[in-house]
């Protein structure tokens, strides 16, 4: 072969290789706390965990603070969490963990993000998201706010109202994406945490774009009661006001916001309750966020689905089904004339579609199996899983 064109082929087969990967989903959990604030377990046993259970990234998101500095944490006395210290300090060992022990208890100094983090991270395999859960609150009402990918600690902001609060916040965090060029994914976390936040006020809200449809933590009332709205009802009336006002759509997130890493069951905030399945060509920060803005990931308990497609006004969902598992999809949109969602069409078995009217606002698909939820957020839960809404296309 001539040198030419031998040339020529070593360009061309090197011009290929760059090209992108293929997309494929990613899973990860938006919302993680550790002992460097109310969690109950050191943040690389967390790590740990996540990456075993097949997580490809995870959000330390502890409150008010992001994992840097020195911090010294008293193990309780209690045996439950003086076995985990112990397991802990053995996994590790002596050299890795720093501790005390006097008169008051085990005192040991907690890892930084930049000290454990090279001990999970790999490239395609696994990504620990640097994140805070900006927490305030104005009387007895809590607003808690997931900013992920900070470059720094971001001071909560008050305000005279809860949505003066939740925007003041929010400012604050696009400020800093803003002034250091990185991208920062900001969602509202769970707002039936003490019935703080309704859909009247996230709608005065100006830049939100995510928020949490299913929390993991028990005190959340994810499906509300009596007197108030669900969170999953919650979305649609938001994005119902979102698109009759021009502003862009609001996206769900399923997490964990896990606490508790040594008691189980339905009165702990237990790992392993929701994910997101994030569509993206790379395991890095920036791309997982601008799919996650694009709206290309589905929020889930425990369903996967193997595609999701929206074309020519079409939603067609097909789910990968376990044996002896059934499924039942359920299409819910809303009409330009209408206030409210409705549920317009059911389809059994592992796909489904369906084709929105152009007067209809958006179409959205929930998928819910016949398989009861492993350590349930509450009693008699089945795994189930939700797609992002899609806009009607002209």
């Amino acid at each position: 072969m001539k040198p030419l064109l031998l040339l020529l082929l070593v360009l061309i087969l090197a011009s290929t290789s760059s090209v992108a990967q293929e997309e494929k989903y990613y899973k990860g959990n938006l919302h993680t706390h550790s002992y460097w604030s109310d969690g109950d377990e050191f943040p690389e046993m967390i790590m740990q965990w996540y990456k075993n259970k097949g997580y490809d990234f995870v959000a330390l998101s502890d409150h008010n603070t992001i994992a840097e500095g020195e911090k010294w944490k008293t193990i309780p006395r209690d045996t439950l969490y003086q076995n985990a210290f112990r397991e802990y300090l053995n996994q590790y060992g002596e050299d890795w963990v720093q501790y005390r022990k006097d008169s008051t208890g085990t005192h040991v100094k907690l890892k930084g993000l930049s000290e454990f983090r090279p001990l999970f991270e790999e490239d395609e395999k696994f990504m620990i998201f640097r994140a805070e859960e900006v927490t305030s609150y104005l009387e007895d009402k809590a607003v808690h706010m997931g900013a992920i990918n900070i470059q720094e600690y971001i001071e909560p902001q008050k305000g005279n109202t809860i949505v003066e609060l939740i925007q003041n916040n929010l400012n604050a965090i696009r400020e800093q994406s803003e002034r250091t060029g990185e991208p920062i994914l900001q969602h509202l976390n769970h707002p039936n945490f003490t019935y703080a936040i309704t859909a009247e006020d996230i709608i005065q809200i100006d830049g939100e774009r995510f928020f949490e449809v299913f929390n993991g933590h028990p005190y959340v009332n994810n499906y509300g009661d009596s007197i108030h709205d669900s969170t999953e009802k919650m979305w649609d009336q938001i994005n119902i006001a979102y698109l009759n006002t021009g502003k862009p759509i609001m996206y769900g997130l399923a997490t964990d916001d896990s606490h508790h890493y040594h008691k189980f069951g339905s009165k702990y905030s237990n790992a392993g309750r929701g994910w997101v399945m994030v569509k993206s060509d790379r395991l890095h920060p920036h791309s997982l966020i601008e799919a996650m803005e694009a709206g290309d990931f589905y929020s889930s308990t425990g369903v996967v689905l193997d595609n999701i497609r929206f074309e020519n006004n079409i939603l067609s969902v097909t789910i990968k089904a376990e044996e002896g598992v059934t499924y039942t999809t359920e299409f819910i949109t809303a009409h330009k004339d209408n206030s409210r969602a409705k549920s317009v069409k059911t389809v059994e078995g592992s796909c489904a579609s369906y084709t929105l009217p152009k007067d209809h606002l958006y179409v959205r698909a929930k998928i819910t199996s016949s398989k009861l939820k492993e350590n349930p957020y509450m009693e008699g839960d089945v795994e189930v899983a939700w797609t992002q809404p899609f806009l009607t296309e002209n």
